[in-house]
């Protein structure tokens, strides 16, 4: 067991997972052009991530959130728990989600994307949580035709046994099987044995992890509560636990309760050479991200602002780069 670093500096995470990132922001009310209605004095616009008065803006100068930015080898996985993003892509895909949906991007060959947080209600606080998750694509993949996908919150699987509730962003529990991934994602592979979930206990309660497959790797991150129990050992408030995958697992969540991540899978096994957005095998694999980039910008930007978002009264939408329209 290990202390999780303070929020939202990025998790630890075994392989096949390249880390995790858990988003917290306590935003007031939003202004005219969906940013806080709050002073910025004080801050580094363009890199603030103190936490000053409870939240930041991150790369965003006028809305919080990570403007335009490229990704090549990997995919991101966006859990977004409480509140809301914008997102636009270099393959002319945009979307508005929130309140439990999961967006599931296949970033492979080359994507431009950016992800802003709309501060949308002008009456009342807008708090934003969620977590990103960046997982790998082994070397045959790495190449991949980029893929937009909406897991809206309406086909996420819950299971709530008394006292629990477990959220199954990837994987299968309980003969439920999460929606499909990517057909590109190493979570496609059926041995990859890839689960995201989120557990949540009452004041002890108690949950029984099912074992996976021998030689993969699960590890369960504290999220929020206090102390739980991990086959009757004590685990405290902040810590990230790395357990056997293939053997049952007893969780009991303690005075307070609990609330955990679960990431777990595979390991894919192979070098990862990063640099900032790109994740590759090798060194040279990275000089040419970083040079098709520079000379095709990944399909370009065609929108106005490299900080989009939708209008206020925009509900939750994907437009995927087909030009079809859904909503949640």
């Amino acid at each position: 067991m290990q202390a999780l670093p303070p929020a939202p500096q990025p998790w630890p995470t075994p392989d096949p997972f390249l880390f995790c990132v858990h988003h917290d922001d306590a935003y007031p009310l939003g202004n005219d052009v969906l940013g806080p209605a709050a002073p910025l004095d004080g801050r580094d616009l363009g890199m603030d991530f103190t936490g000053k008065d409870g939240w930041r803006m991150y790369h965003g100068r006028r809305v919080p959130g990570f403007p335009q930015h490229p990704h090549r080898g990997f995919e991101t996985v966006t859990v977004v728990r409480r509140g809301l993003l914008d997102h636009s892509d270099s393959l002319g895909a945009t979307a508005r989600y929130g309140k439990g949906d999961v967006q599931w991007l296949t970033a492979g060959a080359g994507i431009q994307h950016a992800e802003m947080f709309p501060l949308v209600d002008r009456a009342a606080a807008n708090p934003v949580e969620l977590f990103q998750i960046w997982l790998n694509l082994p070397a045959a993949d790495k190449f991949a035709q980029p893929h937009f996908s909406m897991l809206w919150d309406r086909v996420v699987p819950r299971i709530t046994p008394p006292g629990v509730t477990v959220t199954v962003v990837a994987g299968v529990l309980d003969g439920v099987r999460a929606a499909p991934p990517p057909p590109s994602s190493w979570a496609a592979k059926p041995a990859s044995d890839v689960a995201i979930w989120t557990i949540k206990l009452a004041p002890r309660a108690r949950f029984t992890l099912p074992p996976a497959s021998a030689g993969a790797n699960r590890w369960l991150y504290h999220v929020a509560g206090g102390a739980y129990a991990l086959s009757g050992t004590a685990v405290q408030a902040q810590t990230v636990a790395t357990v056997r995958a293939d053997a049952s697992v007893a969780l009991d969540g303690g005075e307070t309760g609990v609330e955990l991540l679960m990431l777990q899978g595979q390991p894919i096994g192979e070098p990862v050479v990063q640099r900032g957005p790109f994740v590759m095998n090798t060194k040279q694999q990275i000089n040419e991200a970083i040079r098709d980039y520079q000379t095709t910008q990944f399909g370009g930007w065609s929108w106005a602002s490299t900080e989009p978002v939708h209008p206020r009264e925009a509900g939750r939408f994907a437009r995927r780069p087909d030009g079809t329209i859904e909503t949640a």
